[in-house]
């Protein structure tokens, strides 16, 4: 953390003035693709793209959660060098895409620009404790950043979306500039020294800390209600409506998430983060279990407006509760590890409303029940915690552990048939016995001289 008289422009104005532009960047990307690729094409065709799409974004994860994580933590340049990076590469990935948005080349370098983005949201993230002046601004400073996201992409996706349509280059190549000015204003930032030793054992168990395991399963589930309310208005929408319906889901989503971000610092002065979280997946199971019972075009709005409300509030809270309980010298690893867990979950969920649209209510049903166990189970868990009882496994680890027993059932079963598979031969069925020290067969002698 930073002295509370930190001279000059303060730390936090420098990364939300790099983030601003960092977003901008993004929104170019996303304009360009928009207008050349996703709305030109037609809904059948346009799925096979989606899916394609969906494999794209999960592909940055696997470095960046195994990779680039230790390496945000380690490298001797700081997070700092980490911003600068993750800028000039996009850059020179725009240039690239901007010659390529129509053969295969496309998607390699969409793959880089999305792992530079997703680096630098992971760097981002582990910045954030180290310029605020104490723990209880962490959902004030989350909630800035996040809103000047928000702000960005509102103000800029149409315009960039426009130019995008009229010429691919255009939004590509004011990407570039952003991204070298982006680099610059990074060049700005604190430079923290951080560790270049191994994580000890401690802060290993920390990264494991119950609170966090519990509110990141919370945090999944929410993330795959989000991909598959995303697509199942896309699809709905544009197939029994038209696009203008699809861009006013996006707008709700977009204004629900930066009401979200607005409200979360006065929550915190309510409730700390882990009733905050528990607030914002209550809303969800409301909202989706409330819209089931009446479906139309408003309430897929007014829904798209609240899960977009309530999830903002619920990650500006779970990442409060990383931040604060995440060894410093490992934010980045744990940033990776649950971002990565994250996107996994918004494409599986997104999977099922690419392949077959569903009638409207029975998705926005899906919602209320994905929200009501998210909801439920994180309170038991909580409460489960201030009992000072240990949580109970999880479905993944049980699933381990039944590999792992099966595995070694399955092991002593082809030793234990091996064994009898000697023994009819005549052959040992143990280990030849070893000789005493000093015995005759142990110097290599005969017994008797």
């Amino acid at each position: 953390m930073i002295p509370p008289n930190f001279p000059g422009l303060s730390p936090f104005r420098r990364l939300a003035r790099t983030h601003a532009l960092m977003t901008l960047g993004d929104v170019s990307m996303y304009g360009a693709l928009a207008g050349s690729v996703l709305f030109s094409l037609s809904p059948d065709a346009q799925r096979s793209k989606v899916l394609l799409y969906l494999l794209v974004t999960v592909a940055p994860f696997a470095v960046v959660a195994p990779l680039i994580g230790p390496a945000i933590d380690r490298m001797p340049g700081g997070r700092r060098m980490i911003v600068v990076v993750t800028a000039l590469v996009r850059a020179a990935a725009y240039i690239g895409l901007a010659f390529h948005t129509d053969d295969l080349l496309l998607y390699p370098l969409v793959f880089v620009a999305l792992v530079m983005q997703k680096t630098y949201a992971v760097s981002r993230s582990a910045i954030v404790p180290e310029i605020v002046t104490d723990h209880d601004e962490l959902v004030q400073a989350n909630s800035k950043l996040s809103l000047v996201a928000g702000l960005v992409g509102a103000v800029f996706i149409g315009p960039m979306t426009l130019f995008g349509r009229l010429a691919v280059g255009i939004p590509l190549t004011l990407g570039v500039l952003v991204f070298v000015a982006a680099a610059l204003s990074a060049r700005r930032l604190p430079r923290h020294h951080v560790s270049t030793a191994p994580p000890r054992s401690e802060q290993a168990e920390g990264l494991r800390s119950a609170g966090i395991v519990l509110a990141s399963g919370a945090i999944t589930l929410i993330r795959g209600t989000i991909g598959f309310l995303t697509f199942h208005l896309l699809f709905w929408l544009r197939e029994d409506h038209g696009l203008w319906q699809v861009g006013l889901a996006v707008a709700a989503s977009t204004i629900g998430s930066m009401s979200g971000n607005l409200a979360a610092p006065f929550l915190r002065q309510w409730a700390h983060e882990e009733r905050m979280l528990e607030g914002g997946l209550a809303v969800v199971a409301i909202a989706g279990l409330t819209a089931a019972s009446t479906g139309g075009v408003t309430t897929a709005v007014v829904l798209a407006f609240v899960v977009g409300a309530s999830s903002a509030v619920g990650r500006m809270a779970f990442d409060a509760i990383v931040q604060r309980d995440a060894p410093d010298a490992d934010q980045g690893r744990a940033f990776a590890r649950f971002e990565t867990r994250f996107q996994l979950a918004w494409v599986f969920g997104g999977l099922a409303p690419v392949a077959v649209t569903m009638p409207a209510r029975i998705g926005f049903f899906f919602v209320g029940i994905a929200g009501a166990f998210a909801a439920v189970t994180y309170v038991i868990g909580s409460r489960t915690l201030r009992q000072g009882r240990p949580l109970p496994p999880s479905l993944a680890e049980r699933v381990r552990d039944l590999v792992a027993r099966e595995w070694r059932r399955r092991r002593s079963r082809r030793r234990g048939a091996a064994v009898r598979s000697r023994a009819r031969d005549g052959r040992p069925t143990g280990p030849a016995p070893r000789a005493r020290p000093g015995s005759a067969a142990n110097r290599g002698g005969p017994r008797d001289r």
